[in-house]
């Protein structure tokens, strides 16, 4: 009878802990859901404000990529584009037109801050937004295209690419005006350009904001197309979060600069040279390497005349040949004026929009500051040239020397970190150990030295 009183005392705490366990996951399960769906209710709609502030390029059609990215993984309730560029490639703005397009969050091109543009491409950018505002004091338009190198296009390309573009415009302003439809294609038959006011009379823009909070307070409630579908979009009490651009799409911009461009193009041909004509480091090479890598890169993006790159090669060419063969200047003279010409003909072709252009007082300077470090070689080449030849015991002629053994007159001096027999010359007395003293001239193997003063 014990043994079954305990067994059924053990049976009934099994139970109650098995209760327990039960009670906790219910909890546990409770606790879990109910916060979610509570939080999930109260969470205010998220805007990602992407701000693209460059020529319409590579770099740009990444961050913008990644930006429409975060925001799918976010579930964003919109993206405002806040754009300010003075134009691009085609091929770069189709790139961006086409995801602004496929993207299933609801995108907004702004035209932002004030005295910004959305100059030729950015036109087209612009009327690819669902929905699309302009900051007071802005401007958009001038979009007719040219070529590679900014200069106009012949009669017969130049008709395709207008036709192709007004094609493009009118079928991204669908739902507009037609007077807004008629300034669309303006801009790109006569480069025809407009401000903000303008542009959202005849509706072509559907706001003006001057700040963030006042364009998420005008979008609630407005309604869009996102793919074919129509939406509603509710910004009211709507959290804004910057998406910062990475470090590489920071640097990708950069070396999209014809200026910065020019300098690696300088700093990597001259850090070559430097290698070849002492070969045996590493680092001046590496840095060549380096800087035209990315000089490279940039002169795959920019519009350049590459038949400027013959005078930069004429102009180093000169350079080497004056410290080779020597003509007091007037090599380095000439290769100096050819690297001027060369980065104007490169960068500063006619008809390249000025954002595409390299400095000029840059490009003299520069070149003004290569000439003169070859200079400086080309003088310490020319006295090495004229330097006697000095090899052997005559090359101690006149260094300094300390006393190891005392001179009375003969004794033992340490000159070039060598142990030397020594005598005193005749005018001189008696000097002690570590007095200091000159080489005056080599006999056999004992020098003759005097007191240095």
């Amino acid at each position: 009878m014990p043994f079954s009183r305990e067994k059924w005392a053990y049976n009934e705490f099994v139970k109650l802990r098995l209760r327990l366990v039960i009670c906790l996951l219910l909890a546990w399960a409770v606790l879990f859901i109910l916060p979610n769906s509570s939080t999930a209710q109260d969470v205010k709609p998220r805007v990602l404000l992407l701000v693209a502030d460059d020529p319409v390029a590579p770099p740009m059609v990444e961050f913008i990529q990644r930006g429409l990215l975060i925001a799918e993984q976010e579930e964003a309730e919109v993206v405002i584009l806040q754009l300010n560029t003075p134009g691009g490639t085609i091929a770069a703005m189709n790139e961006i037109v086409q995801d602004i397009r496929a993207s299933s969050i609801p995108v907004v091109v702004w035209v932002a801050p004030r005295g910004a543009m959305a100059a030729s491409a950015g036109t087209v950018i612009t009327l690819a937004g669902h929905a699309s505002a302009m900051a007071p004091e802005t401007t958009i338009g001038a979009a007719s295209p040219v070529g590679s190198q900014g200069e106009d296009l012949g009669q017969t390309l130049e008709a395709k690419e207008k036709n192709i573009l007004k094609a493009q415009v009118r079928s991204l302003a669908q739902g507009r005006s037609e007077e807004a439809v008629r300034l669309a294609e303006e801009m790109i038959d006569s480069a025809l350009a407009v401000s903000a006011e303008e542009a959202f009379k005849i509706g072509l823009v559907d706001f003006i904001a001057s700040d963030v909070q006042e364009l998420v307070d005008q979008l609630d409630g407005f309604e869009v197309t996102v793919q074919g579908e129509n939406r509603v979009l509710e910004t009211s009490d709507a959290t804004v979060r910057e998406i910062y651009s990475s470090f590489i799409e920071r640097l990708l911009a950069v070396l999209a600069s014809p200026n910065i461009v020019f300098l690696l193009i300088t700093i990597g041909v001259q850090a070559i040279l430097i290698e070849i004509s002492s070969p045996g480091g590493w680092i001046a090479g590496f840095i060549g390497v380096v800087c035209l890598a990315l000089a490279t890169y940039g002169l795959g993006i920019l519009p350049v005349n590459w038949f400027g790159i013959v005078f930069l090669v004429t102009a180093f060419v000169l350079f080497i040949l004056d410290i080779k063969a020597p003509t007091h200047g007037g090599l380095t003279a000439a290769g100096v004026a050819s690297l001027i010409v060369g980065a104007l003909v490169l960068f500063n072709s006619p008809n390249v929009p000025d954002f595409q252009r390299v400095s000029v007082p840059l490009v003299v300077g520069s070149s003004l500051m290569t000439g003169g470090v070859f200079l400086i070689f080309l003088f310490f080449g020319v006295r090495a040239q004229k330097t006697p030849l000095r090899v052997g015991q005559e090359c101690l002629v006149g260094k300094i020397g300390i006393v190891q053994v005392e001179l009375a007159p003969s004794g033992v001096v340490l000159v070039g970190g060598e142990q030397w027999s020594a005598q005193i010359a005749e005018s001189e007395g008696a000097l002690p150990r570590g007095s200091r003293v000159v080489v005056e001239s080599v006999v056999g193997l004992r020098l003759v030295v005097r007191k240095a003063s």
